[in-house]
């Protein structure tokens, strides 16, 4: 199974600067390891990474949300928005983790 860690693309770009992007208590573990679950687990991160946007101010306005493998913290990939302020209907784009250096530069 896997982790799903909502953030936003400045804290992301903060903690893969870092070295190490951990699970916080907003992740959400998938029930199992079937289509389903997974995709029930990814919605409710990218609803928790649009709480956490509501705060900030304009720019950088992108749900994204880190996968993770479960009992570590290597990621697997990125779904984000592909655009800021994005309908919440939208679909979120994926990136390998390959594509980290990629979809952060220029960020912080």
């Amino acid at each position: 199974m896997r982790v799903y860690q909502p953030t936003t693309l400045t804290e992301l770009a903060a903690a893969y600067a870092a070295g190490s992007v951990q699970p916080d208590t907003d992740a959400v573990v998938s029930d199992s390891d079937s289509e389903d679950d997974e995709y029930a687990a990814l919605m409710t991160a990218a609803d928790l990474s649009a709480a956490r946007l509501a705060g900030l101010a304009d720019g950088l306005r992108r749900r994204v949300v880190v996968v993770l493998e479960e009992g570590g913290t290597r990621i697997l990939a990125v779904h984000a928005d592909p655009d800021d302020d994005a309908d919440a209907d939208d679909d979120l784009a994926w990136y390998a983790s390959q594509e980290l250096d990629s979809l952060l530069s220029g960020i912080v």
